[in-house]
Formats: C-alpha cells, structure tokens, sequence
C-alpha cells in the first residue's frame, strides 16, 4: 500500500431494542402471530412457575364473567320519587350553606334514608361485583352547577375523597368527543376519551370511578367492564410466564413530562387483592402523541401481555346499557373498562362527567409502587377544588395538555 492510500473501515452500527410492531388497537392477527413466534422459540415459556406471591387463581364475587349477569336489574339502582326528593333537599340544604362546592360532603349534602343504601353499594364495589348503576338522576331539572352539586353530594355518600383529575385540580373531567371544539390543542387529541373512536380496556387511577351521563350518543358507546380477576385467572393457567413479565416494571411513557417516562408493574398482589393498574396509550401512543422515542420500548413479552390482557378482558366482558341520568360506580383496582366507539348526532351527543373517588372505611391497601400516585391524587384540599362546569381538556400544573 502507498503512502497516499488510504483505508475506509466499516464501524458497525449496534442499534438497541426496538418499540414491538403494536398500536393503541390492538390487532389480534399480530398478537396471535406474536404469540405464536415466541412459543416457537421458547416452548417451555408455558410451563414456567408463576412468580413468588402470585397464586394459581383468586376467587370471590369480584372474579365474573359477562355472561353470569343475566339481567341489569342484577347492578341497577333505581332511586324512588322520595329518594329523588331527599337529592332536592340535600341540594337545597348545600346551596344555603354558601361554600365552595370542594365542601360537599355527607355532611353538607344529608341524605337521612339514601345514605344508608348508598353505603350498602359502596361495599358492592370493593367486597361485591365491584360496579353498580344508580339510575336516574333528572338531568333536565337542574342547572349546571346544581346538576355537579348532586352528583358530587351522592358520590360522598359512595367515595369520601375526591381525586385530581388534572394539575390544576379539576375534580370533575368532562369525557365526549373535543376535537372539534378543542382543534387549536397543541399536538392534537392525544386520548381516546376526548373523541369518537374506541376505548380500548384500561384502568383509571385511583380507587373508584364514577361516570355520570349527561346525555348519550346517537349510535354506538357501550360501555364494558371486565373483571381483573378473571383475566388473572386465566394468564395463570395458560401463561404464567407472562404473570411475571405483568408484575415486573414497566416504562410508562409520560409524554413530555418530568421525568420522561416512569417504571412500574402493571400487575400487583396486594394484601390478597389482585390489582391490574395500566392505560394502553402509555406504551403505544395514541393517535397524533406518539410514544416518546428516547424512552425504553417495551418489550415483546410486554407487548404479548399487555395484548392478552385486552383481548381477555374482552372476551368476558359485559356491555351495559348506559342511559342519560344514570351515574356508573367501578372499582378501578378489580375491574378494566372499555367503550366501543360511537357516533353523534344532533342533540345526541355523548357526554359523561367523571370522578375519582375513595371510600376510606372500605378501601383496599394501596400498591407500594402506586402508593405515591394515590396520596398526590386525593391530596387536593376542599378550597383548591376545581369544578369545570363545560368541557375541557385535561392539563398538566404547567397548562400543557395530557
């Protein structure tokens, strides 16, 4: 070689682990194929022991499957004409107290007969089925605010603590579709819950949830819950091995937040209590909020699970058929919860509002690893309590949106 050659080496390039081939929908011919290619080059993953303190199944009124509710007078509530009237009196005895509706309470919002029967429910939901429909608040009667007064005031008979929806301490979240109303959002509708399209299963934060229909939609949005137990039940039997890869952490994408992304399980045993806590979008994106791409993807063990869980979720599912009035409680922490898409016509036009809510007498022993998220969702002081009365989007301390 002359003195004026020269050499070009190739440095190879080593990539790291890719994000899996899956979106917010999950498609069950790649979850199948998925499925399929890790049994092929792992075969024994089936016959892997289930992880330390996971039992081979759980059982209780909380482990259900859709089809053994055969009739919704199994989970509605019907409020009488004298029920609905001690609901006017505790309205009218809040307003004449003249405080900020961060005050409603059991106390500011009496009901002398109902709250003994709403107590009665709120038990359903953390040692029952774990859901119940009160069924029907007249939502034409009242105004706005008086319509989030008694909603608040017979939620605090259910759940004695109401959570943060938002960083600017919203209480009361608004769910229907925003994208048209909401278009000049920086970044677009990063969630479901803010348009038409399908809710596929996930979890809230914090214990309970209410959901009060405003009004419904034309076509479409059924509301399904699923029962964490049942799906557990299942994973256990046919693949342990994914227990393990659900109770490990994970890289919950926080979408411009500070820190980037955080680590959590999705699966928890706690105090005898399984606990399935995950929102799809936060390790697929959703629509124009793209998974961040300088965080750690998640695995295809987690893909797999996170596709099992759905898909399970869906299979033994029940469909209830929400109406405008009625106020929808879920355990959070024992069911899943999913709405098919739906399409708005006119006045019909899908509308719920929403709350977090806790029963501290009932409520499970909170997660470890989540506990640090509950103390921050239930520390809002009754004065700094926020009650939107018209739809808007969620948003961070900073103003930006999530």
């Amino acid at each position: 070689m002359s003195a004026t050659e020269t050499t070009t080496e190739t440095v190879p390039v080593i990539e790291g682990p890719k994000q899996p081939d899956i979106s917010y929908h999950p498609d069950e011919a790649k979850f199948r194929a998925r499925t399929a290619r890790r049994l092929a080059e792992d075969p024994t993953l089936p016959q892997r022991p289930l992880p330390e303190g996971f039992p081979p199944s759980v059982e209780g009124p909380g482990v259900w499957e859709g089809k053994d509710w055969t009739d919704e007078s199994q989970w509605v509530y019907n409020l009488s004409d004298e029920q609905l009237q001690e609901v006017d009196r505790g309205l009218a005895h809040f307003e004449s107290l003249d405080k900020p509706l961060g005050y409603i309470t059991r106390d500011t919002f009496p009901l002398p007969t109902l709250s003994s029967e709403l107590g009665k429910l709120a038990e359903v939901l953390y040692s029952g089925r774990g859901f119940f429909v009160l069924r029907e608040i007249p939502i034409d009667k009242y105004s706005r605010r008086q319509l989030a007064i008694v909603y608040a005031g017979l939620s605090a008979h259910v759940g004695s603590e109401r959570g943060r929806q938002d960083g600017t301490n919203a209480v009361l979240a608004h769910i229907k579709d925003l994208r048209v109303s909401h278009a000049h959002e920086k970044g677009g509708i990063g969630n479901a819950a803010y348009t038409t399209d399908k809710q596929v299963f996930h979890t809230d934060i914090g214990d309970l949830i209410a959901l009060l229909g405003i009004q419904t939609s034309a076509y479409g949005g059924v509301s399904r819950l699923s029962s964490g137990g049942r799906v557990y039940n299942e994973i256990a039997k046919t693949r342990p091995d994914l227990i393990t890869v659900l109770k490990d952490p994970w890289p919950l994408d926080r979408f411009g937040g500070d820190p980037p992304y955080i680590e959590r399980p999705v699966l928890y045993n706690e105090d005898g209590h399984i606990v399935i806590q995950y929102s799809r979008r936060h390790f697929t994106g959703y629509g124009p909020q793209l998974r961040s791409p300088n965080i750690p993807p998640i695995s295809e063990a987690q893909a797999e699970a996170l596709d099992m869980v759905h898909f399970l979720a869906e299979k033994y599912s029940l469909g209830l058929n929400f109406q405008k009035g009625d106020i929808q409680y879920i355990n959070s922490m024992g069911l899943l919860h999913a709405r098919d898409g739906f399409t708005d016509e006119g006045e019909k036009t899908r509308h719920l509002v929403r709350l977090w809510l806790r029963n501290d007498e009932l409520a499970w022993k909170t997660p470890k690893p989540l506990q640090g998220v509950w103390d921050k969702l239930y520390a809002v002081a009754p004065e700094t309590q926020r009650f939107p009365l018209e739809p808007e989007i969620r948003r961070l301390a900073t103003g930006g949106t999530k």
